[in-house]
């Protein structure tokens, strides 16, 4: 049988308003005496709050949902703590929908569902809508954000990282340590995200006079197996001296491909990945990364719903930097 309001004021011989105003934690003309016989009557009796009915009477979600492509890169997690951290801050619960892996229909499936469920706001990780999504998104009114990704459009709000800047810096710290003949592996070039992290590769070598070849850039989706399927492209024989991983995983791959053909890392091939997340630091040897700030994505995207209005909402970039360790 449910335990209701009524009977926990019954039971602690109180009104119903004054057990109403303590379990809402609403400042009220009641004592922390009878807060306290309040709460642990409610305890006692197995009472559980009926979130859809406050919601209800409230009109006022306290839910945020969270969409999650189900890639094969690991930084979610990251991204899921800051959101979290900082929910529970503002007594806010949150729900996370998986979207497949680049799945269009389970990803308007995922979104349909928490559009339908009145959330507060919507957060989507590393997912590029499709145009029938957007529209949805927009019809609908709730706040939204993109995170751990960017476009070109600034109709869509999104916290992320600065990928031409990491394509850049990635290839400039790599030029710096000596090495000339440089790849870049599993890249997803028909994304915004790989196109601009490209075009900041070929900017670092350009600017330090240095060729590229076609065959230097290895398309993917960020994956291990990407990397691996890069590696063997380059070859035993490679006349690269280092590579790029477009995630951890993508550039452990490569590395383990590399010492399966025999090389030495760093000493025959330097390698670098982008993400920095603890992937980097439970192989070896421990691999140099572009470290990107995920639990700082998802806090601020987090932040970002506590306004509710949309019209205030500015897409960002946060910090990132380079941790140099064993492999280059």
């Amino acid at each position: 049988m449910t335990v209701t309001i009524k009977d926990i004021a019954e039971t602690a011989n109180v009104s119903i308003a004054t057990v109403s105003r303590v379990l809402a934690d609403k400042e009220g003309f009641y004592s922390e005496k009878t807060a306290t016989k309040v709460r642990q009557t409610a305890e006692k009796l197995g009472y559980r709050k009926n979130t859809a009915a406050v919601e209800l009477v409230t009109q006022r979600s306290q839910v945020i949902g969270v969409i999650v492509s189900a890639t094969k890169t690991n930084f979610a997690n990251d991204i899921i703590a800051g959101i979290q951290d900082e929910a529970f801050k503002h007594n806010l619960s949150v729900i996370i929908l998986y979207a497949g892996e680049s799945d269009v229909d389970q990803q308007h499936r995922a979104l349909q569902t928490v559009i339908e469920r009145s959330v507060m706001g919507i957060l989507i990780l590393a997912i590029r809508p499709a145009d029938a999504d957007i529209a949805m998104l927009r019809a609908a009114n709730i706040p939204h954000v993109f995170l751990s990704t960017s476009f070109d459009s600034q109709q869509l709000p999104f916290i992320g990282s600065d990928d031409f800047r990491i394509g850049y810096q990635a290839t400039d710290f790599l030029i710096k340590k000596g090495h000339k003949k440089i790849g870049i592996a599993a890249i997803d070039r028909h994304s915004y995200i790989g196109t601009q992290r490209i075009l900041g590769f070929q900017r670092a070598m350009a600017d330090h006079d240095l060729p590229t070849k076609p065959e230097w850039i290895q398309d993917g989706k960020f994956t291990y197996d990407d990397g691996v399927e890069a590696m063997t492209t380059y070859g035993a024989q490679t006349e690269l001296d280092a590579v790029i991983g477009t995630s951890d995983l993508a550039a452990i791959g490569v590395m383990n491909q590399a010492v399966a053909f025999g090389l030495s890392v760093p000493d025959d091939l330097a390698i670098m990945s982008i993400d920095g997340t603890q992937m980097v630091k439970i192989v070896r040897p421990q691999i140099t990364s572009v470290t990107q700030s995920f639990y700082k994505m998802g806090n601020r995207g987090m932040k970002m719903m506590l306004q509710r209005d949309m019209d205030k909402f500015e897409s960002q970039y946060t910090p990132f930097r380079i941790d140099e360790r064993d492999s280059t």
